[in-house]
């Protein structure tokens, strides 16, 4: 009788199961269904520390009937952080196989466009009529554009760079200098930083700003809302044992996640301020065109402002490449600053 319960409840299991995957064919993905699991999990986690404040803080709630600006800051800045979360999540990093087709798909348009735009020729006994095969045309085009993707990223390159060397052994696609592959994500990204667990996603150039920005966030709700925790336990209301506990423990975790994503916040800045990436810094000696350069040079940093400046404010394409800086360029790197240098903001452009 138990088997045959046991079989039951487990036939009642699988088949719940499969509306499930049938509802969202996502979930039937492991990685899929672990980021989905991560996010919701990182949404009750900061459900529970608001609900917490609102319902045993008197204090903020009677600070809220006098003053509103107050809450509703703070409202407005956890939305918006969890916002931002999400819109960092659902953005694309900027993968090498998506601007390669953009390149592919610029260079057939141009051909194209040259092709038909021959008039086709005529004479006095009548006009020449010429016959093109369209499947021999889009074959051609795409050749070309291949041809037009490695040419762009090999002048990047200096020369004698081996098309081999700079050939993703798992994509099958040319990479840009700063460009790695995630075996997370299975694909190439442009100026790849790290994958994100938390986030569920790489980031890379498309969607690093959007992570800093999520990062500022998060640092500036953690810090008010343990300013708001330590009021509350600092208050001469009375409380029983077991909300004291509760509180220094939500407390203590906030600390230290509030100091993980400071020095996570000063980390990337300095990141920002160099124009580098978490794996161009890790990983320094292994990647190859960065081998021999001193390590106190940043190859592709234009000065701390001009890179603050193109990083949040400056317009530009969706897929952004920087080719290798060439020997002049170290050189004028590695010469140290001078008073002049330092008038002149030198270090700042």
């Amino acid at each position: 009788m138990g088997a045959l319960c046991a079989g039951h409840s487990r036939d009642t299991l699988d088949r719940f199961s499969d509306r499930c995957l049938h509802v969202s064919p996502c979930l039937s993905d492991p990685a899929r269904r672990s980021t989905c699991c991560l996010r919701i999990a990182l949404v009750m986690l900061h459900l529970i520390y608001l609900g917490v404040l609102f319902v045993f803080d008197k204090d903020l709630i009677h600070k809220t009937k006098e003053e509103p600006w107050y809450t509703t800051v703070y409202l407005i800045l956890f939305a918006a952080t969890l916002a931002q979360y999400f819109i960092t999540s659902g953005s694309s990093p900027g993968y090498v196989v998506d601007a390669m087709r953009a390149v592919n798909e610029a260079d057939a348009s141009r051909n194209r466009a040259s092709i038909t735009s021959k008039q086709p020729a005529s004479s006095k006994n009548g006009d020449v009529v010429i016959a093109i095969d369209r499947n021999q045309l889009g074959s051609n085009l795409q050749g070309r554009g291949t041809i037009a993707w490695t040419k762009l990223v090999m002048d990047m390159y200096p020369s004698g760079t081996s098309l081999r060397g700079v050939t993703c052994s798992y994509c099958n696609v040319v990479q840009p200098p700063r460009a790695k592959h995630c075996h997370d994500c299975d694909k190439c990204v442009l100026q790849f930083d790290h994958h994100c667990v938390w986030l569920g996603t790489c980031i890379g150039q498309g969607n690093h700003c959007a992570f800093w920005w999520y990062i500022c966030g998060e640092t500036a709700l953690s810090l008010w809302t343990g300013t708001l925790y330590i009021q509350f336990l600092k208050s001469d209301i009375s409380k029983p044992w077991w909300l004291y506990a509760i509180m220094i423990l939500l407390l203590a975790t906030l600390f230290f996640c509030l100091i993980f994503l400071l020095l996570l916040l000063l980390f990337h800045s300095y990141l920002i301020l160099t124009n580098q990436t978490t794996y161009e810094l890790v990983r320094r000696r292994r990647i190859q065109y960065l081998r021999n350069i001193p390590e106190r040079v940043y190859p592709f940093s234009r000065g701390a402002c001009r890179n603050l400046y193109e990083f949040c404010c400056a317009q530009r394409s969706k897929y952004r490449m920087e080719p290798l800086p060439t020997g002049q360029e170290l050189e004028d790197k590695l010469r140290p600053y001078t008073c002049s240098d330092v008038l002149s903001c030198r270090c700042c452009c």
